[in-house]
């Protein structure tokens, strides 16, 4: 995922400005599902059975709340072409993936997730499809309800309870070690 953000970067210094538009536009319909793709390729490679289940739960979840909200509310794009601008769909799926890999698997993962979503939103709003309100409001869907349902993922974890005293109180110390 690092590799494709400095050709995408150089590219969309290059070209022309209506060309330049017009290649965002096209990229962030495509890498709108990079992170959440590499989440679901991740989680599958890993074996992790709980975290699909937590991947399905809070990506199903923001896709129904979006298409929700779009069909409810009915605003109007900025660039006159449709209904469907609250909120950014390509923005929460972007970063409903990438708060996924961040979460689930740390800052290695989740740190260029969020690059690539950042472009996504940015790159809407550029683009004209959607207006800052709109990718905001995509962006707290698609996190939010990965933080909701999704767990750090904790492989060879050491989890250690026991008794303590502390002071006179009685109390339960926990240690973990990852």
């Amino acid at each position: 995922m690092r590799q494709f953000l400095p050709i995408i970067l150089a590219v969309c210094l290059l070209l022309p400005r209506g060309a330049r538009a017009q290649f965002v536009e096209r990229s962030t319909d495509v890498l709108c599902l990079l992170p959440t793709a590499t989440a679901a390729v991740l989680t599958l490679v890993n074996k992790d059975e709980k975290g699909f289940k937590q991947f399905a739960l809070s990506t199903l979840t923001s896709v129904a709340l979006s298409y929700g909200l779009e069909a409810c509310i009915r605003k109007p794009r900025p660039d006159g072409d449709g209904m469907h601008s609250m909120p950014s769909t390509h923005t929460m799926i972007a970063f409903s993936g990438a708060s996924y890999l961040q979460r689930r698997y740390g800052w290695k993962w989740g740190a260029p997730a969020y690059a690539v979503a950042t472009y996504v939103a940015w790159g809407r709003v550029h683009s004209k499809r959607h207006d800052i309100w709109d990718v905001l409001a995509g962006t707290a869907i698609g996190v939010g309800f990965t933080y909701i349902f999704t767990r750090p993922f904790m492989k060879g974890a050491d989890v250690v309870i026991s008794p303590s005293v502390i002071d006179d109180a009685k109390c339960l110390s926990v240690a973990v070690t990852f």
